[in-house]
């Protein structure tokens, strides 16, 4: 014969076990109701498109040339990461087997920066960004026009093959192909996380402020003896 006590501790078992059922029960439901809220929600946008045709101004060490080259690229929508995966892209060219202008492979901007111009009455963090020679630096020439500022990883700087030409190249690819692909900037300014930096790799200039424009240049003719 079941004691009284048997009896009492049976009845708490079942009570705990209905208890906690009812309680998965309201937790499911809940959860439920929170996965059809974000369904019904109006979904955000597809953080990269289609594949599109995009232009890269491709360098060559060989003859010196920037060459304007399509290639077909998936890329964000919003326009700093957009300006940011074309860059990728365009290093992530440079790092191919035969690369007509090798550079290290790895990350090498870590983010891109827009500024409404003109900067007058921003911090733009200081002098490095202001301080130009030139009067029309940072002055918008059209309605919408911005300052993009590039920060580049420190591992890709140190990595970078030092020479005029080199050096020189890297940055006309940069800017060319910012100027093909996202019209809007008009001004470009470097730096190495976070900080200014004087040169890339010993000789280009990453203190002065660069215009966005058309970089492609021809291959220069051999000359024979």
């Amino acid at each position: 014969m079941i004691s009284r006590h048997q009896r009492i501790v049976f009845w708490s078992l079942v009570g705990c076990i209905l208890a906690m059922g009812a309680l998965l029960f309201g937790e499911r439901q809940h959860a439920r109701d929170r996965i059809v809220a974000l369904a019904d929600a109006t979904p955000l946008d597809a953080p990269y498109s289609t594949t599109e045709s995009v232009t890269l101004d491709l360098a060559n060490d060989a003859d010196g040339s920037i060459t304007a080259t399509t290639r077909p690229i998936a890329l964000p929508g919003e326009v700093t990461a957009r300006a940011r995966a074309l860059l990728e892209h365009l290093v992530a060219e440079y790092s191919l087997p035969g690369s007509s202008h090798p550079l290290q492979s790895g990350v090498a901007v870590d983010d891109v920066f827009l500024l409404p111009l003109p900067l007058v009455g921003r911090s733009a963090n200081s002098s490095a960004l202001i301080a130009s020679t030139d009067p029309n630096a940072l002055q918008p020439q059209t309605p919408g026009g911005e300052l993009a500022v590039i920060n580049l990883r420190s591992t890709f700087v140190n990595a970078h093959p030092s020479g005029v030409e080199v050096e020189s190249l890297t940055l006309l690819s940069i800017i060319g192909t910012l100027h093909t692909n996202l019209p809007q900037i008009e001004q470009i300014r470097f730096l190495v996380d976070g900080q200014p930096r004087e040169t890339l790799a010993g000789h280009a200039d990453l203190l002065r402020t660069y215009p966005s424009r058309d970089t492609t240049v021809q291959a220069q003719p051999t000359t024979e003896p």
